[in-house]
């Protein structure tokens, strides 16, 4: 046996999220105060902000694949993952961290924030895990531009359709009125979001084998982001 690859399947094992990544986010969600935090910041930087970072840098290289237009930027402030800090200026909850970690692989386009893009976005907290792909709440512009594309008759929409990818998000009580209310894709039509998920466990996401499954999962939910980027003029 070769020691040194011996040494790299160890080291892959060890290279992402362990079961002290939830525990710490379990104990956060109990003692969720500035004094804690900073006394346990050493073992948040050690079992989540460091597993997140190395996972968001070699996700990086396959996602690329999937789209060259995808970012998976491994900084810890202003990169795919989310700062860990919430803001309470607005908010009754002045619980000062979240007690979650989201990691955004997100679009390099134009045409208004990167929340608002195609893209994937994977959600991490104990009891609740699952990656996301598509647009969450897209403004105005390209919501027309989404809805046109999809009453518009295509093999396309009726795909993604088919395949059960779209299941997620918010809706309108009606349909816009400059669509039949009896329209083929009249659900879709009233959508707000247009989302698509995928659950996990624990167990998967401390698996060595993660990446892989997170990878599949981008790649079967896919065909939704290069639609939603195609109907508001992005390239994908």
């Amino acid at each position: 046996m070769n020691p040194k690859a011996g040494a790299q399947r160890t080291q892959d094992r060890e290279a992402y999220f362990g079961p002290e990544f939830f525990r710490f986010l379990r104990d956060l969600a109990q003692h969720n105060d500035r004094t804690w935090f900073q006394e346990n910041k050493d073992r948040y930087e050690r079992s989540v902000l460091g597993p997140s970072l190395r996972f968001i840098e070699v996700m990086g290289p396959p996602l690329a694949r999937l789209s060259s237009h995808v970012v998976a930027d491994p900084r810890p402030f202003g990169g795919s993952l989310f700062r860990i800090y919430r803001d309470t200026r607005f908010s009754r909850d002045k619980s000062p961290y979240k007690t979650n970690v989201g990691i955004h692989f997100y679009h390099d386009g134009a045409g208004g924030p990167k929340a608002h893009l195609p893209g994937f976005y994977l959600h991490l907290a104990p009891g609740d895990i699952a990656a996301y792909s598509g647009m969450w709440r897209p403004e105005a512009v390209e919501l027309e531009r989404i809805r046109a594309a999809i009453a518009r008759p295509s093999s396309e929409w009726k795909k993604i359709r088919a395949a059960g990818i779209l299941t997620d998000g918010e809706s309108f009580a009606r349909v816009p009125r400059n669509y039949p209310p009896d329209h083929p894709f009249a659900v879709d039509l009233r959508r707000k979001d247009f989302f698509a998920s995928q659950k996990f466990t624990e167990a998967q996401v401390t698996s060595e084998k993660f990446p892989a499954t997170f990878l599949a999962t981008c790649r079967r939910l896919d065909p939704l982001n290069r639609f939603l980027a195609g109907a508001i003029g992005l390239d994908w």
